[in-house]
């Protein structure tokens, strides 16, 4: 489990976990999501919400999806600067991710 401070002031935190960070690799949720000015402010969030709710729709037994709605995009603190710190999270994460994969590939 990772916690993400939510507000710049570091009074609002939330947490995510493996589980939510497969789901947005899984659906590519971060893919083409930032425009090229690369800031991410609320639209932004908002532009995801409506990503996310529009798979949901599209097979409503996502279950995965819901569960990343619950715990993370539509959390009470969850804002830009959120969510923010959430893509920085889900790079670093990606990227051990990568690493120790290549690792049990190697060890096997």
């Amino acid at each position: 489990m990772y916690e993400i401070q939510t507000n710049a002031k570091g009074s609002r935190q939330m947490s995510a976990t493996d589980e939510n960070l497969k789901t947005i690799e899984k659906y590519g949720l971060f893919q083409q999501l930032v425009d090229s000015n690369g800031i991410i402010d609320e639209m932004v969030l908002e532009k995801l919400r409506l990503n996310v709710r529009a798979l949901i729709e599209a097979d409503p037994g996502k279950a995965d999806l819901v569960d990343l709605c619950q715990d993370v995009l539509f959390h009470d603190n969850m804002k830009a600067f959120g969510l923010n710190q959430l893509v920085k999270l889900y790079v670093n994460w990606q990227e051990t991710h990568q690493e120790i994969e290549q690792a049990n590939v190697l060890a096997e």
